[in-house]
């Protein structure tokens, strides 16, 4: 009975258009501090609940609280319901401090001989939280538990994990995220920005821009390379975007604009939006910040000048927007060697006590 109500639940579910979280674990519930995980099975202490206001050396990726071990291999387990009629993505945040292995499971019981499936394993490097992710395509039963387990490389003495999510992946789904929301720029300018979409559904999509164009013309998109206005993604899957567009001459300096760009399926099913919200400049102000700014010799073969008062910082991209040099300054000059590069266009920003302008440099 169980199972067939289950199922009754699981293919109401599966045919709504987005996915829906059914756990999420960021230890803040009920812990103890240096006390086991409340709601997981582990075989000794090697896991432990850590707050950041100990003196512990890692410290929670979110609130207060987090998971972690020292041993050189732990396990611990939680009682979860996992079906073969659906399908699933974990997320989780780690940080080691050397390199750990984390390998999820599936089983009938909470212990290392119950644990029958390894759904996916990730390794965890020493430095910065990552937020990991993993597509499971499909379980080949039921399963009742889940564990965890982590493995230490050499010289590993630490492994914390936080915010644990497991949603359930329906047919159509997919996430448009800017890499930058932000730009200053005055009426006229042409902007390069990125962002990646990624398929967060089981059926492969073809995805159609729709951008507004209330404050933007001239508008661009190109994926792997080639320009074009519909792109297709496979499951899981995720690519760069990079758009290119022209504030339009009549923006009003000192307001607020919007490039809000829609993205849309071929089958109408699904929707996701990404916005660049732009900040418009005096173009009397850029223009005479940008006569203090000089590039020589601009166009140039392997090197070239930058002098700005008060000079910051100094970043090359290319037309796609990727970043390919970037440099400190400190003095109000800095020469750049651009030997290395091919021959074509390059945008160099410098930042400076007086603000920020981008300019055009041609390497021949």
């Amino acid at each position: 009975m169980k199972k067939i109500l289950f199922s009754l639940i699981a293919s109401l579910i599966a045919s709504i258009s987005f996915a829906d979280s059914i756990m999420i674990e960021g230890f803040e519930s009920g812990n103890q501090d240096l006390g086991t995980p409340v709601g997981w099975t582990c075989d000794d202490s090697s896991w432990l609940c850590g707050y950041l206001e100990k003196d512990h050396n890692r410290i929670a990726h979110s609130g207060n609280w987090y998971a972690f071990t020292d041993a050189d291999d732990s396990w611990m387990f939680m009682e979860f319901f996992m079906s073969d009629q659906l399908k699933y993505r974990y997320y989780f945040w780690a940080i080691s401090d050397g390199e750990y292995d984390v390998e999820f499971w599936a089983g009938s019981g909470p212990s290392t001989d119950e644990m029958t499936t390894m759904l996916f394993s990730k390794t965890v490097n020493d430095g910065v939280y990552q937020r990991f992710d993993e597509y499971i395509d499909e379980v080949a039963e039921d399963y009742q538990y889940f564990g965890i387990h982590a493995i230490a490389h050499e010289g590993a003495y630490c492994l914390t994990i936080d915010d644990i999510e497991v949603h359930m992946v329906t047919k159509y789904e997919f996430i448009a995220t800017p890499s930058e929301a932000y730009a200053s720029l005055y009426p006229g300018q042409e902007t390069v920005f990125s962002f990646k979409v990624q398929d967060l559904g089981y059926e492969p999509i073809d995805v159609i821009f729709s951008p507004s164009d209330e404050y933007f013309s001239n508008i661009h998109f190109t994926v792997d390379g080639t320009q074009c206005n519909v792109f297709h993604l496979e499951p899981n899957e995720a690519k760069k975007v990079v758009a290119e567009a022209t504030l339009r001459p009549t923006a009003v300096p000192g307001s607020t604009c919007w490039l809000d760009i829609m993205l849309v399926l071929d089958c109408n099913c699904a929707t996701s939006m990404t916005t660049l919200w732009v900040t418009v400049l005096d173009p009397a102000e850029i223009a005479e910040y940008t006569e203090k700014t000089t590039i020589f010799p601009n166009p140039t073969n392997d090197f070239a000048s930058i002098n700005v008062q008060g000079l910051q910082q100094v970043t090359v991209t290319d037309i796609t927007g990727k970043r390919l040099i970037a440099m400190a300054a400190e003095h109000d000059n800095i020469r750049l060697d651009l030997s290395s590069l091919p021959a074509g266009i390059y945008f160099v920003t410098t930042l400076s006590a007086q603000g920020q302008t981008t300019q055009k440099l041609i390497k021949q």
